[in-house]
């Protein structure tokens, strides 16, 4: 598989992929908008958000 189509993969999956630290809900937004609190989760309305773990290879 080439190279580009994996980087492309992995910007879709993990770049703007976030995680409700409360409920686990996943959330689709920009960096800075999380930084300045402006995003809420959707289900619980908690503004505690992670980024998507990204997964390891055993």
């Amino acid at each position: 598989m080439p190279r580009q189509k994996i980087d492309a993969t992995y910007g879709r999956i993990y770049n703007r992929q976030y995680v409700c630290m409360k409920c686990n809900a996943k959330i689709k937004t920009d960096a800075e908008r999380v930084a300045a609190g402006k995003v809420k989760c959707r289900k619980c309305g908690y503004k505690g958000l992670r980024q998507k773990s990204k997964e390891r290879k055993v």
